[in-house]
């Protein structure tokens, strides 16, 4: 029988590992396939944080026809304990032949040991096609490399950049199928950010309810604690308000508190709020990995201005809203040039009923060098 094209099993891995999406983060989405006399037999994926890695459900769904078949992964397989035994345990254990392997584990903890331990065992490793599955590791290079949450700047948009009418009406400016893919994008993310002026122009819940998944932790940043007691985030979702020191009133601390808000402090950056970067460290250290923005206007232009900004979510319906005091999506600093200007990557591009998602990693060439 003809063998199976490498590419192919490996865009069918691939594709695999997005059902994970929203369940596994912060580890990265990884798929699996079994293939046997040319035909995929078997394939899996990571399913949910700390639960069995894709290559254990591929060889699981497999079962004995595993063994003397080729195994292809999205990602290098795991050599160490962590929340499960090392994947190249299992591998060697079920007999496969051949492991085809697309990139790299970036975790140093990990990087090219497998090939070392799997050859050992008699075990052929090839890598190939990286290309076709770098976008499943986005995020996850990005935290090992900054050391903070992988911060995505989310907004729905007219095509003239209004996110709302000057009275600040928004509901809805994207339609349902834009509204749920939002909604999947949130449960990806342990945490959702907005600032204050947010909360009280529109009282979000900020919650993944149109999709199955986690609901990310809200947190509002609040320097003179305006968040109303009131507030849905207050009274149903507990958020985490960030605060600058020294800028509040005590007693709207306690009344917060009392309420079930968590306020915490942190310096105080231009202008008396937030110091941002004070609170990704803050963030980080509560386990927030992945981070989504979603304003307003004025959180989102600090976040770019800070050049903390990794990838940028937009969703733009059909409609001009065409008034000059209409809210727009940014409000940061002015720009001297074209020069100044944040730079983007494409890397995804989605049609959501009359809705259009488009998704960018932003390039931040001092850091990142060339991507």
């Amino acid at each position: 029988m003809k063998p199976a094209p490498i590419r192919e099993v490996m865009l069918r891995a691939a594709a695999e590992a997005l059902r994970g999406r929203s369940r596994v983060e912060p580890n990265p989405t990884v798929g699996a396939a079994v293939v046997r006399d040319g035909e995929i037999i078997a394939v899996g994926h990571h399913d949910s944080y700390g639960g069995p890695h894709a290559e254990i459900a591929a060889l699981r769904a497999a079962g004995a026809a595993a063994k003397g078949a080729d195994l292809y992964v999205t990602l290098e397989p795991c050599s160490t304990t962590g929340k499960t035994p090392p994947c190249t345990e299992a591998v060697i254990a079920a007999g496969i032949g051949r492991l085809i392997y697309a990139q790299a584990d970036p975790d140093p903890r990990h990087q090219g040991r497998a090939r070392a331990i799997l050859e050992a065992a008699g075990i052929e490793v090839v890598t190939d096609f990286a290309a076709d599955c770098a976008g499943l590791l986005a995020d996850f290079r990005r935290f090992l490399a900054y050391d903070r949450p992988v911060v995505v700047a989310k907004w729905a948009a007219s095509l003239d950049g209004r996110i709302a009418t000057r009275s600040g009406e928004s509901r809805w400016i994207t339609g349902e199928e834009a509204r749920r893919v939002a909604h999947e994008e949130r449960a990806r993310a342990e945490a959702v950010l907005v600032g204050v002026g947010t909360v009280l122009a529109d009282d979000p819940r900020l919650d993944a309810r149109l999709v199955a998944g986690r609901a990310p932790r809200p947190v509002v940043l609040d320097s003179a604690l305006r968040c109303p007691l009131d507030s849905v985030l207050v009274r149903e979702r507990s958020p985490l308000v960030v605060t600058a020191a020294g800028r509040y009133e005590p007693e709207r601390r306690l009344a917060l508190e009392a309420a079930g808000a968590e306020v915490v402090e942190v310096p105080a950056a231009q202008l008396g709020r937030p110091e941002i970067e004070a609170t990704l460290r803050l963030l980080a250290g509560r386990g927030v990995r992945r981070l989504m923005v979603e304003g307003g206007a004025e959180v989102l232009g600090a976040f770019f201005a800070a050049g903390l900004v990794d990838v940028v979510q937009h969703f733009s319906a059909p409609m001009v809203i065409g008034d000059a005091e209409a809210r727009p999506a940014i409000a940061g600093p002015c720009l001297d040039s074209l020069a100044s200007a944040t730079r983007l990557l494409p890397v995804e591009r989605r049609v959501l009923g009359d809705d259009l998602m488009q998704s960018f990693l932003v390039l931040h060439p001092e850091r990142d060098g060339e991507e």
